[in-house]
């Protein structure tokens, strides 16, 4: 079971689930909405929460969490089912990808001290904002590019 604190919820998996229905939208070539996309991007950070607190191995939230994001944009975004799926896989690993080298940075620099900073829930999402950070850029710079296409 991996739980979230009311911190996580709001500094970390709210302004992700943003920015993955954007980068799905982008991928998938969805209109923007503003309304279906707060809703969606509202309702994956809740399922994302729900998801969590289920008692499952690390790992399945993942394959779970993917499946939800496919739900909510062939429902609310209106999006193809194929895209959505691609889209969300390509997502996914993007966003694993800034994960993994946000933690590749913090061993270099915090060392011993890398285990205690992610057994403290406040510590941890402030360490892991690099990586939402980085994801931000790469997926806002790919939807304004898109856009002008």
């Amino acid at each position: 079971m991996l739980r979230l604190t009311t911190f996580e919820f709001i500094f970390r998996l709210i302004p992700e689930s943003f920015i993955l229905i954007l980068g799905i939208i982008a991928l998938s070539n969805t209109k923007l909405n503003l309304k279906r996309y707060t809703i969606s991007s509202c309702l994956f950070a809740l399922c994302g929460y729900g998801i969590r607190m289920l008692p499952i191995n690390y790992g399945v939230n993942t394959i779970l969490g993917v499946f939800v994001m496919v739900i909510i944009m062939c429902s609310i975004n209106k999006s193809d089912i194929i895209l959505s799926i691609k889209s969300s896989l390509i997502i996914t690993i993007v966003l694993f990808i800034c994960e993994a080298l946000n933690i590749l940075l913090l061993n270099i620099i915090f060392d011993d001290r890398l285990e205690m900073i992610m057994s403290n829930s406040i510590l941890k999402t402030i360490c892991g904002l690099p990586s939402l950070i980085l994801f931000s850029i790469i997926t806002i710079i790919y939807y304004f590019k898109k856009r002008n296409i």
